[in-house]
């Protein structure tokens, strides 16, 4: 029996620039697993909101900004940790209007 901690990744999700919009578009489809890592990449020109329900605005990430989340940095001495729900969709609509560029969410999730 293994007592390690295997981390797993999905496939990652993209969006280009002209699929962003002044409302807010999913990046991708829906998370396959409760994520412990995420990491949301704004590699274009311009500032974008983000939001993990389509509705509110969440965090702001400014041109070839990255935003990380590590819930593992959370565990507990019981080995508990936060996660974001399986199913969950990441969200985003300009705040400036791209002209070029693509945004990435990467996921990272344990077995």
């Amino acid at each position: 029996m293994s007592l390690s901690i295997i981390l797993k990744f999905e496939a990652i999700r993209s969006l280009a620039f002209g699929n962003i919009v002044a409302g807010y578009t999913a990046i991708g489809d829906s998370l396959d697993h409760p994520v412990t890592l995420l990491t949301v990449q704004n590699l274009t020109n311009q500032p974008l909101m983000f939001s993990f329900d389509g509705i509110k605005d969440h965090f702001i990430l400014t041109a070839n900004g990255v935003y990380n989340i590590d819930c593992n940095a959370n565990r507990s001495k019981e080995g508990s940790s936060l996660s974001i729900r399986k199913g969950t969709k990441i969200y985003v609509k300009r705040v400036g209007t791209p002209t070029i560029g693509s945004v990435y969410v990467t996921v990272g999730y344990q077995v």
